[in-house]
């Protein structure tokens, strides 16, 4: 099965939050309406440092889906 890169999340527990599941390498979630992330990945200190440089480029990425999505459903 081939996935996409990004899933919408939603769970009624947390009726305020937005979740985006990146499936890719390195795989997470982001509560869009916070910005944290909870990494799915087990990442030695060498990955973390590389990652951080590229999480601001993964959150405006899942955004930018979050918004496409929802203009989808719009129309």
């Amino acid at each position: 099965m081939t996935l996409p890169k990004f899933l919408l999340g939603d769970n009624t527990d947390f009726q305020d939050a937005i979740f985006v599941i990146h499936t890719e390498f390195p795989r997470f979630v982001i509560d869009l309406t916070t910005d944290e992330i909870e990494w799915l990945e087990e990442l030695d200190a060498s990955e973390k440092d590389e990652l951080e440089m590229e999480t601001v480029n993964l959150i405006e990425q899942a955004s930018a889906f979050y918004d496409r999505e929802v203009a989808r459903y719009e129309d």
